[in-house]
């Protein structure tokens, strides 16, 4: 038996948490009947269907590693019929979705994929997998910025875990900074920024986890090589299947 929002997850659906979403929502149903509680256990023999459409599970794992420009959502599919990750990645018959969220208005490295426990594996909290952001913001950045923003820092409720911060080069009117952090709060780097008074002017994310965007062009993918995934599921994995 396994339950039903790791089956959607291990079949390509979307991210464990996404799926629980799904069948809370009732989008789901299994043998003909809408299943609305997440914890809901299957053999995986049912016929078992989202929105209407049958889910199988994913015969061949994706790894995708893709350099989104800014203007795409991070997301299968977009209620506003806006443009989606998912757009700029042809040629892949499986179903993938990308790995957490990277806003609209900023660019740089998202994962896609169908590997459901590979997904909820970065995207899980006690793994804490480091992001890095190169960002442009108004002003020059000063030493009690920077140590705030390492220290962590209020950004409306919630308080940050410490960050590391590089500036790279500053001027009166902008500093270019690099930032890593293990968080993935809404919108979290800009909020950051905000709370010292240096606004975001462009963010770009340029790894997770030690993998790196490169040399890769906007708008273009290429598969995570069999090392990186490997890397990171020593880096990262544990045991979650119970959870």
């Amino acid at each position: 038996m396994i339950r039903l929002q790791k089956y959607l997850a291990d079949a390509g659906v979307s991210s464990r948490r996404k799926c629980e979403e799904l069948i809370s929502q009732g989008r789901v149903q299994v043998n003909g009947r809408i299943v609305t509680e997440p914890g809901t256990k299957v053999e995986g023999t049912e016929e078992i269907r989202v929105d209407g459409k049958k889910v199988e599970p994913a015969k061949r794992k994706i790894y995708i590693l893709l350099n989104k420009p800014v203007g795409y959502i991070s997301s299968v599919r977009d209620q506003f019929s806006r443009k989606t990750v998912i757009d700029l990645v042809s040629g892949i018959k499986e179903r993938i979705y990308p790995v957490g969220r990277l806003d609209y208005d900023t660019s740089g490295l998202i994962i896609l994929t169908n590997d459901g426990e590979f997904a909820n594996m970065l995207m899980h909290p006690r793994h804490e997998a480091e992001k890095v952001y190169r960002a442009e913001v108004e002003g020059m950045l000063g030493a009690d910025d920077i140590n705030r923003l390492e220290k962590g820092i209020d950004i409306g409720g919630y308080v940050t875990a410490p960050a590391s911060v590089r500036v790279i080069d500053k001027t009166k009117k902008r500093s270019v900074v690099e930032i890593s952090i293990h968080e993935g709060k809404n919108r979290q780097v800009r909020r950051m920024f905000e709370s010292i008074g240096h606004p975001v002017l462009k963010l770009k994310r340029t790894a997770i986890g030690g993998i790196t965007v490169g040399t890769l062009e906007e708008g273009k993918w290429r598969y995570l090589t069999k090392t990186e995934v490997e890397d990171l599921k020593l880096k990262y994995s544990s045991n979650l299947s119970a959870e």
